[in-house]
């Protein structure tokens, strides 16, 4: 399958197992040198913006520099594209803060999502009402999408049976997650207005790397219990112009969701 513009976590099998076996093996080896999961993860969301990324650098401060290096050891493999797509941006790309996404950022953002389950996933599971937004990309291009509208986003109408949506979907229906297809952007506003309806929900995120853990800190932000998987590459047409095919990984889903014995 096609890589990704920036990342692609997939071997040349399509198989996602080794990436997210690394990156729970740094998460546990972190979590020894600050051993607590939302200290940690706050420190490494402070470290990947462009100010705490200096900061952590011009202060020397060893542990996150420690993290960075580790993380760039182990998981740089899966970020192929990064440089040449970053030498590429026109200048309204670079004012977009998802298309800038640099290295150090997607390494920092690939630890904070294996955190942010870690932290939210009793809290998502215990929520009475709970939805997942889907990435629209997922959609089956070579054939005519029939999602439909519904009273929140599209929903898919389980047209095509090897749809990423399709399969998604029904998946998340059989644990009793409301699946719907994200295709609006302002989250925030959608947020707000569902947590009037249902003050205890939980999301959970279907979506590219850096836009993911911007929706999981949306989430954060308005005391929403959020969790999430990444697609397996950003295939997409904000990325190379076209929609080509993308995946995620169906098995890291169910261990999401599943309710532990």
């Amino acid at each position: 399958m096609f890589p990704g513009r920036t990342y692609t976590l997939t071997d040349y099998k399509g198989d996602s197992t080794l990436y997210y076996r690394l990156v729970r093996e740094l998460a546990d080896r972190f979590l020894h040198i600050i051993p607590d999961e939302t200290i940690l993860r706050e420190k490494i969301r402070t470290a990947s913006t462009w100010k705490g990324f200096l900061r952590t650098f011009s202060q020397r401060k060893r542990h996150v520099r420690k993290i960075l290096q580790e993380l760039d050891k182990v998981l740089t493999p899966f970020l192929s594209g990064v440089d040449e797509h970053l030498r590429s941006l026109s200048l309204s790309d670079r004012l977009d803060q998802t298309m800038r996404t640099t290295r150090e950022q997607y390494l920092f953002y690939m630890l904070e999502i294996e955190l942010t389950n870690r932290i939210n996933s009793e809290s998502f599971s215990k929520a009475p009402w709970r939805m997942a937004l889907i990435a629209h990309c997922l959609r089956d291009f070579r054939k005519g999408c029939r999602s439909r509208r519904a009273d929140i986003e599209e929903q898919c109408t389980h047209c095509d049976m090897d749809c990423y949506v399709n399969m998604g979907s029904e998946l998340l229906e059989r644990y009793q997650i409301h699946p719907y297809i994200s295709v609006s952007m302002d989250h925030r506003r959608l947020f707000k207005h569902l947590k009037d309806d249902h003050p205890e929900m939980g999301v959970l995120g279907i979506a590219c790397v850096p836009e993911l853990v911007m929706g999981m800190r949306l989430c954060d932000g308005q005391d929403i219990p959020a969790v999430g998987v990444p697609l397996d590459a950003n295939r997409c047409s904000r990325w190379l112009g076209e929609c080509l095919e993308t995946t995620y990984s169906l098995e890291e889903l169910e261990k999401l969701i599943k309710p532990v014995q």
